[in-house]
């Protein structure tokens, strides 16, 4: 599908649930993947509030929001795939780039666009129905995992698609930005209410099953008596896990220790308070957070598994999923180490080479589906 952007300038649309949490950096991720091409990004939002500063930081050329309730989109919405088969009669699409299973839905029954479905969980095509509804459109869909066990789950649940079809496109983030947001440790330490002298363990996410945060507990209280006089584990997020993991905390006796912080917006501007990152998540699609880590030189400390494997390996240290020993063996050794250009460097080297805009951006124009599936090219 080729296109003169002389005379018509040719448009990638971007379709995605929502701008919340994570996902507002996503569709950013994606809209700087067409930067200094011929095309025009028109980034969707399903779900969601007009928004001016979801606006702007989507970096789109054009940004639609349907405001639709997520309620609303529970089941086949007709009225939706009027409205996005509406969005794409205004413009010449070339492609659409779907985040998650319902826009993709979506775009598939309300466009004939090639699209290409981002994924950015485990266990999308889980169901028979949505196996058999990718079967139908496999003509004009390919997918994407943000890591490669979010793409090797989608080839188990597809097995008879081809492999090019199905590809990892990892997540990243604007370096010098994320630098630029995160301010001094002293500064961050103030903000956040930690002792300016504390030895402090980080750790962001939903206080959800998932993220595994009693192990990260239970390792931290394993660890303590190996740890700085003083030490604190801070833990910045909220969910439904918060009364079990305080009453947890209580239980090992390491209350006096733990911060519970709550959901701090912009959390990844403080991430210079801590000594070290540690994440204990059950199959993490990707982590995110780890590269916010990086980016404030915060050493890592992660379970194996999922994809924050593929993050951390060769710049942080490892533990087996909810092995708390290991886990206190990891936090006392780390204890012990100062932070220096030893860890800085090579992880810098790696965010650059692997999680950066221009990296993953060049690796996206390389991908065998762009040319087998729609014909685009950067040129």
């Amino acid at each position: 599908m080729n296109h003169d952007a002389s005379s018509h300038p040719p448009w990638v649309l971007q379709f995605c649930h929502g701008y919340d949490g994570p996902f507002l950096d996503c569709a950013r991720q994606y809209a700087s993947l067409f930067r200094g091409t011929p095309y025009k990004v028109a980034t969707v939002y399903l779900t969601g509030e007009e928004n001016a500063d979801a606006a702007r930081e989507s970096a789109s050329d054009a940004v639609i929001f349907l405001q639709y309730t997520s309620a609303e989109v529970r089941g086949l919405k007709l009225k939706a795939i009027r409205d996005i088969r509406r969005v794409v009669a205004e413009r010449d699409f070339a492609l659409c780039v779907a985040h998650r299973f319902k826009p993709i839905y979506a775009a598939l029954l309300g466009t004939d666009l090639p699209v290409i479905g981002v994924h950015h969980a485990f266990g999308d095509y889980r169901r028979l129905s949505r196996r058999l509804f990718a079967r139908v459109f496999r003509h004009r869909l390919a997918l994407l995992g943000v890591s490669n066990a979010v793409r090797d789950d989608l080839r188990a649940d597809l097995p008879t698609w081809p492999a090019p079809r199905i590809e990892t496109l990892y997540n990243r983030i604007d370096i010098e930005t994320v630098r630029a947001e995160q301010i001094p440790r002293p500064e961050a330490r103030a903000a956040l209410g930690l002792p300016p002298d504390a030895w402090v363990v980080g750790n962001v996410g939903r206080l959800h099953p998932d993220k595994d945060q009693a192990t990260l507990l239970r390792g931290f209280a394993r660890a303590l008596p190996r740890l700085p006089p003083g030490s604190l584990l801070a833990i910045l997020g909220e969910g439904r896990l918060e009364g079990a993991l305080k009453a947890l905390s209580a239980e090992l006796g390491i209350a006096e220790s733990t911060r519970f912080l709550g959901q701090i917006p912009h959390a990844r501007r403080y991430f210079r308070a801590f000594d070290v990152f540690a994440l204990s998540s059950d199959r993490e699609p990707f982590g995110m957070v780890l590269l916010e880590a990086m980016a404030a030189d915060v050493p890592l400390i992660v379970s194996d598994c999922g994809g924050a494997r593929e993050v951390a390996d060769g710049v942080g240290e490892l533990f087996p999923f909810q092995d708390a020993s290991a886990l206190a063996d990891c936090l006392a050794a780390q204890s012990q180490r100062a932070t220096s250009a030893d860890f800085s460097t090579p992880t810098r080297e790696r965010l650059r080479q692997r999680f950066s805009d221009a990296a993953v951006r060049a690796a996206f124009w390389r991908l065998p589906m762009l040319s087998s599936l729609t014909g685009i090219n950067p040129c």
